[in-house]
């Protein structure tokens, strides 16, 4: 009987940053468990590779291009999902990131727009989305990072944002209950698209490993197993907290030294 807690059958999920990594893993695995789907993204082409695999589990999926850092385009994708679909029951918060640069070199104007990807794209949308969060007494899941808590040059501006999304959640999570649960996922170094550049190099991916107390980096779909269990009735006495899934890392594996610039 507990597995039947994780499932979200008759449920419509929205996951932003949907076309690839943590996004793209969490919107199948919510796909997988019952849910329908609505994915963003920027490019076409994954999300409609994201959907055909979704509509395999016998779910309806819909892929809208959308750039979070638009708000007009983050009004027509609310509208979007809920004309196509009537409700939304659960909200992944994924489309983030920024890349590490010194302080002294980080531009204000970078450190904002940083700040609008990150922070305000997923407190629109989970503002938008509130009523009919609140009718069928939903759940947000916002995906943080391990740099929000651990400290490392080159991170101030990402990781003040995701500091900022940590908080955020657990705001939300007491303004807004007892009828939405927030909840955030802080991933450590996670295998995707956007971290596979940095790690090309074996010495630097055996680096990071061997900063990391499980000896290895995170999969997409063990962070999507945790969006899961937050957004499905297992998850359902669990709101404004901010979950650690990084392999146990208790400081930054990052293993590039950053200049401070000074």
């Amino acid at each position: 009987m507990v597995l039947e807690k994780f499932r979200v059958d008759g449920r419509v999920a929205l996951i932003t940053g949907g076309g690839r990594g943590i996004g793209r893993a969490s919107a199948l695995a919510l796909a997988e468990a019952g849910a329908d789907i609505i994915v963003a993204a920027r490019r076409q082409d994954t999300l409609d590779e994201v959907c055909a695999e979704a509509k395999k589990f016998g779910r309806r999926a819909i892929g809208v291009v959308t750039d979070v850092l638009e708000e007009s385009q983050r009004a027509a994708l609310v509208e979007r999902a809920l004309g196509e679909f009537g409700a939304v029951d659960i909200l992944v918060n994924n489309a983030g990131g920024w890349p590490p640069t010194a302080a002294v070199a980080l531009e204000l104007q970078s450190f904002e727009e940083a700040f609008r990807f990150n922070v305000l794209a997923g407190f629109d949308l989970s503002k938008r989305l509130a009523p009919t969060l609140h009718e069928r007494k939903g759940a947000i899941v916002n995906i943080s990072s391990a740099m929000g808590h651990l400290v490392d040059s080159g991170f101030v501006a990402y990781g003040s944002c995701k500091a900022a999304v940590d908080h955020m959640t657990r705001l939300l999570a007491r303004e807004w209950a007892p009828t939405i649960r927030v909840n955030a996922i802080a991933a450590g170094a996670t295998l995707t698209d956007a971290l596979g550049p940095f790690v090309e190099d074996e010495s630097l991916m055996q680096a990071m490993k061997d900063r990391t107390p499980l000896a290895r980096l995170g999969e997409a779909d063990e962070i999507a197993a945790m969006v899961l269990f937050l957004s499905s009735p297992a998850g359902a006495w669990i709101s404004g907290k901010v979950f650690e899934v990084d392999g146990g890392t208790t400081a930054s594996n990052w293993p590039w030294p950053m200049p401070n610039g000074l």
